[in-house]
């Protein structure tokens, strides 16, 4: 790979420093070099980084009468939190450590509080103490963490991607102030690379990016910088590589879409999630499941992934077609299609992408089944259209003072006191008893076995002699 500026191995890290020891001259990554020094290179975050919001009286060193309070950021990756960190301990003069939750123990938790109050006693310095991954640590480990929160003997700023309500203790989340990150918009990226390649820390525009290349740099970060900055400096190396060997640089370098396809191994996938092929798309994806064409429904959701789409709102979609479309022809597409939606949300790209095929190839390869939808909004009609009268006096409540007088609950037959644990009694309003079949089970699928006894009840119900 080329040793001009911004040129690093893809590979790189994008959190570590040079080991001690590198041979001079070798650059950290870009991701590395271009994190934001102040809070005015800081892309993205604005509603966190409000003027007077905790974080932003955290780094400017304030925090109350008591002192400045400790934080847990929470957040996708790549969305500045490890940056957030260094710019807290930057300000007042304050010491800086940092942990790592997957690596770190009780032991290097008391060491740090230790050298915390070595720093505070004798030389009045503040310490910042920096833990990544904070989800990762066990009861115990969190525990020790709590005297020096407590007496604010250090300011902890904890960093994790897991929901904290579930991942960190309470006494630790109530010391402490939640900020919640978000991924970068597609105009933060933008600004992040625009700015990689203009700054001597970065490119040092010994680049230029085709506005092809920016945006499909863009859509496969998918709103993390580290991601678009590592992919950014991929692609200046593949640029260089390409340039004739011998040949003069009198202008900067284009790095076109091409040269950032094949950095990344990744094709640009050319479609615009904002306009309409967004929602021709992801139509497609839906009505490929509906049509049973797995291959199809794989094809679209590939495209959907690959063009940067939230698989967020991919694993909602397949949620929707799970009722919509299989229904109660397998009960069981419903459960997928949840516990995907949950799984999505915890784990994320690219592993995301492996629980959505699960979830499409089971909406795909059920069999369908419409009848619960075509059932609610026939009944919403009815309602809409005026029909539908006074509840039947023996449903309506008995449990309140008064109720007897009024003949509430009167004659009510409770179910699971009859043999076959069905009361026949009437449920309807007057006006709509043995006028509506709002449901209609269909003959596939699971539902075919509910045609039995969606008869015998529907017979029963209506005349119970």
């Amino acid at each position: 790979m080329s040793s001009l500026p911004g040129v690093t191995d893809l590979f790189s890290s994008a959190g570590e420093q040079p080991a001690p020891g590198a041979a001079a001259g070798v650059l950290p990554p870009l991701a590395v070099r271009m994190r934001p020094q102040t809070l005015d290179e800081v892309r993205g975050q604005q509603a966190v980084l409000r003027p007077g919001s905790p974080l932003r009286r955290l780094i400017a060193g304030g925090g109350g009468s008591a002192g400045p309070l400790s934080a847990i950021m929470w957040g996708p990756p790549g969305t500045g939190k490890t940056t957030l960190a260094h710019l807290v301990a930057s300000a007042a003069d304050r010491e800086f450590v940092e942990l790592s939750a997957v690596t770190a123990g009780v032991k290097d938790v008391r060491d740090v509080m230790a050298a915390a109050g070595r720093a505070r006693d004798l030389y009045g310095r503040a310490t910042v103490l920096f833990l990544d991954e904070i989800h990762r640590f066990t009861k115990a480990q969190q525990d020790a963490l709590l005297p020096g929160v407590e007496n604010r003997l250090v300011i902890l700023v904890a960093a994790t991607t897991e929901n904290p309500s579930f991942s960190v203790i309470a006494p630790l989340l109530s010391r402490s102030v939640l900020i919640t990150l978000t991924s970068l918009e597609d105009a933060d990226i933008e600004a992040v690379l625009d700015s990689a390649v203009q700054d001597p820390r970065g490119l040092d525009a010994a680049y230029e990016l085709t506005s092809q290349a920016r945006e499909h740099l863009v859509r496969i970060s998918g709103g993390d910088a580290r991601r678009a900055l590592t992919a950014l400096e991929a692609a200046a190396g593949v640029a260089q590589d390409a340039q004739p060997i011998g040949a003069e640089r009198d202008s900067p370098t284009t790095i076109t879409l091409a040269h950032s396809e094949q950095a990344i191994a990744q094709a640009a996938v050319r479609y615009d999630r904002t306009g309409d092929q967004h929602y021709d798309v992801a139509s497609a994806l839906i009505k490929s499941m509906r049509g049973s064409d797995v291959d199809a429904a794989l094809h679209y959701l590939a495209r959907m992934l690959e063009a940067g789409e939230d698989p967020r709102f991919i694993a909602r979609r397949i949620v929707i077609a799970a009722s919509e479309d299989v229904g109660m022809a397998d009960p069981s597409a419903l459960q997928t299609a949840v516990a995907a939606m949950h799984a999505v949300a915890q784990i994320g790209m690219p592993e995301a992408r492996i629980i959505l095929a699960q979830a499409v190839v089971h909406n795909a390869m059920a069999p369908k089944s419409n009848a619960a939808y075509v059932g609610i909004d026939e009944a919403i009609a009815d309602i809409r259209s005026g029909k539908g009268g006074s509840v039947p006096a023996h449903l309506r409540g008995s449990g309140y003072a008064g109720a007897a007088r009024l003949g509430h609950g009167e004659g009510y037959v409770y179910a699971h006191n009859e043999p076959d644990a069905v009361a026949a009694q009437t449920y309807l309003p007057e006006d709509l008893v043995g006028r509506t079949d709002y449901y209609r089970p269909t003959d596939r699928g699971f539902e075919a076995r509910l045609q039995e006894r969606w008869q015998w009840l529907r017979e029963r119900l209506r005349d119970p002699g």
